[in-house]
């Protein structure tokens, strides 16, 4: 297991975008009924989402975030030393999206840019790395930019899928803070790796005009396979074992108390889910807030837009739990402090 821990590094500033469209669950009538929507609406929790444009990608919405981000803190775009883009539905398949982002933001040559691709444990895995670089003795400032374009991979003729996702992008800024100490505990699950999977356009199973075409699958349910597949069951089970021990897992190692914690941030994935952690765990609910009902699921970027849109403008000192889960199969902890985290309002594009 990778425990890591790390001191008088924090997050300084946080910042997240979302499209102005938006899309209703109870316009859902063309894939169920009236009556299976308001079920899915109840147990999911997610009445309405936000699609990006055609010409908008994550990338496009991270920049947004980001620009916001530099302005509202007065961040000198040549101080940041590393800039890491966290998305599944970059720009290009060649070249990395990071380095377009950094002659867009205006950051220097010098500054080291690269990409990850990671599902819903994304954040917490890529805020490790960017604590990591931060840590480090000629490094100060670390910008993380999250984002996904969901709508763009989702068959919206697939009524498993259809109903979850949304599309986000969020911008994080990590530097040398007196924030204390901070703890991230990280795990991995390969045999799971079929529970949710894009199953062609890649070097394993490259995209042709076979598999771009959307067919009858499972259930009734209509997709390609160059469209996101989710067996739902599957992963609820596998969140609902290894999540709450996870939890428990990193306030034991790192000595940190339940009654500590200000904020509890799971990955916005299903209200059923997430009201069971709360339960299993014995926390009061005010302690886990949603932004799931607004902006469905966002994936990667779930995390960070939750701190922007229901933490924006709360006083006082906050010791935070991240927890994030999803494909690979991966799940990912924190512990830290957002005390010195500015946030800005959440903005839209």
């Amino acid at each position: 297991m990778a425990f890591l821990a790390f001191e008088n590094v924090g997050i300084s500033a946080m910042a997240a975008c979302v499209p102005p469209k938006v899309s209703y669950s109870r316009d859902l009538t063309g894939l169920m009924s009236e009556t299976e929507i308001e079920k899915t609406i109840e147990s999911v929790g997610i009445r309405e989402k936000r699609f990006a444009a055609e010409d908008v990608c994550a990338s496009d919405l991270c920049y947004r975030a980001a620009t916001q981000l530099i302005h509202d803190n007065g961040i000198d775009p040549e101080s940041i030393d590393v800039l890491i883009f966290l998305s599944q539905t970059s720009d290009y398949r060649i070249p990395a999206t990071a380095p377009i982002l950094q002659q867009r933001l205006g950051l220097a040559q010098t500054t080291a840019c690269f990409d990850i691709n990671l599902g819903c444990s994304g954040f917490v895995y890529a805020l490790s790395t960017a604590f990591a670089y931060a840590s480090a003795k000629n490094v100060n400032r670390v910008l993380l930019l999250v984002g996904e374009t969901f709508s763009r991979i989702t068959s919206q003729r697939d009524r498993v899928n259809a109903p979850l996702y949304g599309d986000a992008g969020t911008a994080t800024l990590v530097g040398k803070e007196d924030c204390g100490r901070s703890f991230f505990s990280l795990h991995s699950d390969g045999t799971g790796k079929d529970a949710v999977m894009i199953p062609a356009g890649g070097m394993r199973n490259p995209a042709n005009t076979g598999n771009l075409e959307e067919k009858e699958a499972e259930d009734g349910n209509i997709r390609s396979d160059s469209q996101i597949y989710m067996d739902g069951l599957a992963v609820f089970n596998f969140a609902m074992r290894v999540v709450p021990k996870n939890i428990r897992e990193i306030l034991e190692q790192s000595g940190v108390a339940l009654e500590e914690i200000d904020w509890l941030i799971f990955h916005q994935a299903n209200k059923f889910m997430t009201d069971f952690f709360v339960k299993k765990l014995k926390i009061p609910a005010g302690k886990a807030p949603y932004c799931l009902d607004r902006y469905g699921n966002t994936s990667s970027a779930s995390v960070p837009l939750t701190v922007v849109s229901e933490l924006y403008g709360k006083p006082g000192k906050q010791q935070v739990l991240m927890s994030g889960f999803g494909a690979g199969l991966s799940w990912a902890s924190a512990i830290l402090s957002l005390g010195n985290c500015r946030i800005s309002p959440l903005l839209e594009y």
